[in-house]
């Protein structure tokens, strides 16, 4: 199984990202993706969910509304939209999988089968 990350960069403030996440050996079509990030230092924090089958998402305080999730079935790739960027935006972002229907828990990264290598986002004047 392989999580690919790609889609940072670095940008100004009120920038925008599109971040990708391709799979290879599982299929979005049984297993939730989720998005976390991390500074040096802190903990990892969760961004957002989208669950297999319905669809449904989910997002991190404040964070609806700037940041889409969405997944394209046919590429079996899951993408993060990225908007309205601003400084404590940055950080490396992650894309994790994980089977079945994960819901309310989503933002618990220790239920996750399995992690990309992450993608860095820098967001500076």
């Amino acid at each position: 199984v392989q999580l690919v990350e790609s889609g940072g960069g670095l940008v100004q403030p009120g920038g925008s990202l599109r971040l990708s996440c391709a799979a290879s050996g599982l299929s979005f079509d049984d297993y939730g993706a989720g998005w976390f990030r991390q500074v040096p230092g802190k903990e990892r924090e969760a961004v957002s969910y989208i669950e297999r089958g319905d669809g449904r998402t989910y997002y991190g305080n404040s964070l609806r509304g700037r940041f889409d999730i969405s997944v394209d079935r046919a590429k079996n790739t899951v993408y993060l939209r990225l908007g309205n960027l601003q400084p404590e935006d940055t950080g490396v972002y992650y894309c994790a999988a994980v089977r079945g229907l994960y819901g309310d828990d989503w933002y618990n990264k220790n239920g996750y089968n399995y992690w990309g290598q992450g993608t860095q986002v820098t967001v500076v004047a």
